[in-house]
């Protein structure tokens, strides 16, 4: 294992999670003391998580989250893995990542870039940003805190299993996510898909016209 800080759990509580379209969920909201990055994150802890739980890391996006941004796909994204992970038993960790770790503001910056033309990634990079500062580093703590050491990890992204691999979490498997692709959303999707190979079908991305 990685010489990493430790972190403990901090409090649990239990939330009832209510959706607009009517699902729901029990859940176990996790706090953490000691996390190396000094952020707020959650672990929302969903039915009975087994030896190898389901496990999804998911970046806060206010925009798609709270307001139902259709310029990205997190907001349904996240829907669809609290139910998933309900339905199997595992873990949600709700990161404090906003915009792939640039924040909110800078997040709308890029937006206006992207208006002008730039993919996610040119625009990110046009305001001398990176293309992704998301460091999982937290992620492996929260896990280890709750004594979770191997999981199947729900992502199209290949960069968040190769960093908790890294770090001394094991990867069992990488279980893709719907494909949430609107006319709002198609060129974001497309970038992720060819610059940072996540694993979503080029095929289904090319039938609607960027909006």
């Amino acid at each position: 294992m990685p010489d990493i800080p430790t972190a403990t759990p901090r409090a649990r509580v239990r939330v009832p999670l209510r959706f607009a379209d009517g699902y729901g969920a029990d859940a176990e909201l996790v706090t953490f003391h000691g996390l190396a990055d000094g952020r707020e994150h959650l672990a929302v802890v969903l039915g009975d998580p087994g030896p190898v739980p389901l496990v999804r890391l998911h970046s806060e996006c206010l925009t798609g989250d709270v307001f139902g941004s259709a310029r990205c796909d997190c907001g349904p994204q996240l829907r669809e893995a609290v139910e998933r992970i309900a339905e199997r038993g595992g873990i949600l960790l709700y990161l404090r990542q906003e915009g792939r770790g640039i924040g909110l503001y800078n997040k709308l910056d890029a937006y206006a870039l992207q208006d002008e033309g730039l993919d996610t990634y040119a625009a990110n990079a046009a305001l001398g940003l990176p293309e992704d500062a998301r460091d999982y580093t937290a992620a492996a703590q929260m896990l280890t805190a709750l004594g979770v050491p191997e999981l199947d990890l729900l992502s199209n992204n290949p960069d968040k299993a190769a960093q908790l691999r890294a770090l001394g979490i094991t990867v069992r498997d990488r279980v893709p996510t719907g494909v949430f692709a609107t006319a709002h959303n198609i060129r974001y999707l497309r970038a992720k898909a060819l610059q940072t190979r996540h694993t979503l079908p080029l095929t289904e991305l090319t039938g609607l016209t960027a909006g």
